[in-house]
């Protein structure tokens, strides 16, 4: 029965304490300080001890937050590349336009006035094949230059001629060479728009060569003739009219 006397009133004590301390809204006395408010956990599975830390509860929120971010992710990544392909879809250049692209002469190789600091006279003509242009030497230190076609691999030629010959909208007559490289050519053809020879032809000395225009314009800046130079049908006009037979030709 000792025992039992003993402690009845320990628990009765601390069942009071315990009660006391939950009512107490406001301080007992002056000093006492007030207990921290309750605040509650957005996980309600936690221990009711960790719903006092308000700190607590703000990292237990993280994991939620996260969450959301990671499954929202993989649908801003599927439609930056639908974005992506669309771009390269739009700026894809058509075959048609691409083609008539290629069929311009490009832009580097437009007549223009240059500086020349070389050695030939004035009036003299200098043919640069490897960059595919032709300069008209002037008397203020400056240059006419043309962008030209020149000769294929294997037809490449330098030297030094003159000017023989000039004519207008020339007949063409394939050499007896190159028909034998080409036997679907005619062995005379008439002056005119579609003649290779075009608007003008330039003929040097006793050669088969010719600075000559073209109807392919697209040519120019290209090795693509059997040795004569290449010019369109404005530029070997213009030269054509400011040059005359005797003219030096430097090709190099």
């Amino acid at each position: 029965m000792f025992p039992v006397r003993f402690l009845m009133p320990a628990a009765l004590f601390l069942g009071g304490a315990v009660l006391g301390a939950g009512l107490a809204g406001t301080p007992a006395s002056a000093g006492q300080v007030a207990p921290p408010p309750l605040v509650l956990s957005p996980n309600l599975t936690e221990p009711w001890v960790l719903q006092l830390q308000p700190g607590t509860a703000r990292r237990a929120a993280a994991p939620v937050q996260q969450r959301r971010v990671y499954q929202q992710r993989p649908v801003q990544q599927r439609q930056v590349r639908r974005a992506n392909w669309w771009s390269r879809t739009m700026e894809k250049p058509q075959p048609q336009a691409h083609a008539q692209r290629t069929r311009q002469i490009a832009p580097e190789f437009l007549p223009t006035i240059v500086e020349y600091h070389g050695s030939h006279k004035p009036g003299t003509i200098v043919i640069d094949t490897n960059a595919r242009y032709l300069y008209l030497v002037q008397t203020d230190g400056t240059a006419r230059r043309y962008g030209v076609g020149v000769g294929k691999p294997g037809f490449e030629w330098a030297g030094t001629h003159k000017i023989t010959r000039k004519a207008e909208w020339p007949d063409w007559r394939p050499p007896a060479e190159m028909r034998k490289r080409r036997p679907d050519l005619p062995t005379f053809m008439a002056g005119g728009p579609q003649n290779p020879l075009g608007a003008r032809a330039l003929y040097l000395g006793s050669t088969l060569y010719r600075i000559h225009g073209s109807n392919q314009p697209w040519t120019i800046g290209h090795a693509v003739s059997s040795g004569c130079i290449r010019m369109r049908n404005e530029d070997v006009t213009d030269l054509y009219e400011r040059v005359g037979v005797g003219t030096k030709v430097y090709v190099i």
